[in-house]
């Protein structure tokens, strides 16, 4: 479904920095995978590249064998409003509409009908268990809320993709908890492919498997298996093998 090959990312300057080096990267359909270094490792460049927010310097990404690169312009608008979807720490919610009007906002892009969209809101709230502040401001929900809203926005077209970078950053352990569930749930239900940046153990530990990266290069991976407590456990060895500040990663909550 998404294949990195040989991904490399150099950023030109006064002095070259080299962010990524030789990454590969296989993800299936319907996989959940999480993506994990200290700060400075290359995760949120690499989560870029594959959403077309930033070009490779050598590789390639492919999203269902095509190249997102070799679009057009405005081909590569249409294509990551309609295969992508974007869930981000800070939510990046619309204060001026509601949460409703926020969620249907990648349907308005694509010119779908009221009735439609109305339909496709109401559905995918339900899900994620925020009918009742469809109407509410940004300001006058919680952040877990806001998160959900987030989340049903980057779903609601049904992407083939979701790619979320740090989605419980800003939240306590109660809301990461909800919101890590609600991506599980909508994992399973959906069959929606997920790509997880995170430096947070606990929500890591909802992926199916984890990439680890360091230095810009592929460190090591481990999968989930039928214990989601063991693989709790082995991603803070792995983490704690990795090295980097205590800051650099979320503190271990229960």
């Amino acid at each position: 479904m998404l294949q990195v090959k040989n991904v490399s990312k150099i950023y030109e300057g006064k002095v070259a920095y080299r962010a990524l080096t030789d990454i590969n990267l296989e993800v299936e359909k319907g996989e959940f995978v999480g993506v994990m270094g200290p700060s400075g490792s290359g995760k949120t460049t690499l989560l870029n590249l594959i959403a077309t927010i930033d070009e490779p310097t050598t590789g390639t990404v492919s999203i269902e064998g095509n190249n997102p690169y070799q679009l057009s312009r405005n081909d590569l608008a249409k294509f990551r409003r309609r295969s992508l979807g974007f869930v981000f720490q800070d939510f990046n919610l619309l204060n001026t509409l509601t949460v409703k009007e926020n969620i249907v906002l990648p349907l308005t892009l694509d010119g779908k009908r009221v009735k439609e969209m109305e339909e496709k809101a109401e559905a995918i709230a339900e899900t994620l268990g925020i009918s009742s502040i469809m109407n509410k401001r940004t300001y006058e929900i919680s952040g877990g809320q806001a998160q959900r809203a987030a989340i049903a926005r980057a779903m609601i077209h049904k992407p083939k993709l979701l790619l979320a970078d740090e989605p419980t950053g800003n939240l306590d352990s109660k809301a990461s908890k909800d919101v890590m569930e609600m991506l599980v749930t909508l994992n399973q239900q959906e069959k929606a492919t997920m790509l997880l940046v995170t430096h947070d153990p606990q929500a890591a530990s909802y992926c199916d498997r984890i990439i680890f990266i360091r230095d810009g290069k592929f460190y090591s991976e481990i999968h989930q298996g039928d214990n989601r407590k063991a693989f709790f456990q082995k991603i803070i060895d792995t983490l704690s093998f990795l090295g980097g500040d205590d800051h650099d990663f979320s503190s271990v909550r229960d």
